[in-house]
């Protein structure tokens, strides 16, 4: 359960980022030596270079996109509405009508 609104902090986040940056970049590696291995299966070595392509364009919007707020509860106080007067009124003067004696 979540106790505060705050976000992490901007280290943290920071931090998130270079490694999932690290990581699709160190992907485009392996993607282009696995195309040089696999030259005799031509559809797989186009898929892998294919792959690899886009990935550092991706990288890059992934490390300068902070991730979205994550909609998620918070703990707040909710206090038990009171009423002011309790629900029975006494009648004093009148009847019916409306009209006093």
């Amino acid at each position: 359960m979540l106790i505060t609104e705050a976000a992490p902090s901007y280290d943290d986040e920071y931090a998130a980022r270079k490694r999932k940056y690290f990581w699709m970049m160190g992907m485009r590696f392996p993607c282009l030596i696995l195309a040089g291995v696999f030259y005799h299966t031509w559809w797989l070595a186009l898929a892998l270079i294919v792959l690899s392509v886009p990935l550092p364009w991706v990288a890059v919007l992934i490390a300068n996109d902070r991730p979205p707020r994550k909609a998620e509860f918070v703990n707040k106080y909710q206090r038990e509405p009171r009423a002011v007067e309790d629900g029975t009124h006494r009648i004093v003067a009148g009847d019916r009508d409306g009209e006093q004696d």
